[in-house]
């Protein structure tokens, strides 16, 4: 899940008049507050017992910002349970800005969203091999075309989790290239993928999710409020439980909950 209020802090994409290149299009019904009494709205009729909050590309000059906010929001209204903050793995404060986010005792992990060559890049990498010292994850998001080096980086990086954003970003007119790269990513033990970011869900790429990774690495997602650009909370959530009606209740189980509190560490 996400929250923010782009009335108060500042968000590069959600508060900059020019708007950025985005692959829902326009999202301007998005520039608006959403805190956690909306996102409680949106989830009616479904019994969410934990939440992950994930960075919303707050403002990069204040990267600590971010979850000041967010331990606040936990504070007044009791979710979300823990988070993945914000941070730049090739800036030269990237060792203060990875240990104070660990200090947070509810920070899991970071995310980044790297450009195409960025995950070879050795200043990148010495970023990034702070992580597992600090008991943090890398939450990635990047599209299939990109996981070749996701999978250099895996490999190099055994001790890091990885948990791979929005299932790779599939696209429908380049399934086969998705499915060689996805093949290639769970070949590497320390990768978890959450299916989510498709909008309504593609039967085609959550069962291939499944069929690559197995029940016990991917996780269902709500992309919330991004999403809703596309479709409602329940929209998503009843794709997924019409996806997965046959299969055991145990993987069902993992899927929709188990997973995620062991990968995000919930209690």
């Amino acid at each position: 899940m996400h929250v923010w209020d782009p009335h108060v802090h500042y968000y590069p994409w959600l508060c900059d008049e020019r708007a950025i290149a985005f692959r829902y299009g326009d999202y301007s019904k998005l520039r608006r507050r959403y805190l956690v009494d909306d996102y409680r709205a949106d989830t009616a009729g479904w019994r969410v017992s934990h939440a992950v909050y994930i960075e919303a590309e707050w403002d990069p000059r204040d990267p600590l910002g971010e979850m000041e906010f967010i331990g606040r929001i936990r504070k007044d209204a009791g979710i979300p349970t823990v988070a993945v903050a914000q941070a730049w793995l090739d800036r030269d404060d990237c060792a203060q800005v990875l240990e104070a986010q660990a200090r947070h005792p509810f920070v899991r992990g970071v995310r980044h969203k790297p450009r195409p060559g960025m995950m070879d890049d050795a200043r990148w990498r010495s970023g990034y091999a702070r992580l597992a010292r600090l008991g943090l994850h890398f939450e990635l998001q990047a599209p299939f075309f990109q996981l070749a080096e996701a999978v250099r980086l895996a490999r190099d990086y055994p001790d890091t989790t990885i948990v791979l954003n929005h299932a790779g970003l599939p696209a429908a007119d380049g399934a086969r290239e998705w499915r060689a790269s996805m093949t290639a990513l769970a070949a590497c033990s320390n990768v978890a993928v959450k299916i989510s970011g498709m909008g309504v869900p593609v039967r085609e790429f959550v069962l291939g999710v499944l069929e690559l990774f197995g029940a016990e690495r991917a996780m269902f997602a709500s992309n919330y409020p991004v999403d809703s650009l596309r479709a409602s909370f329940t929209t998503i959530y009843a794709g997924f439980e019409e996806i997965t009606r046959g299969m055991k209740e145990a993987e069902r189980r993992a899927l929709f909950y188990n997973n995620a509190l062991r990968i995000y560490r919930m209690r």
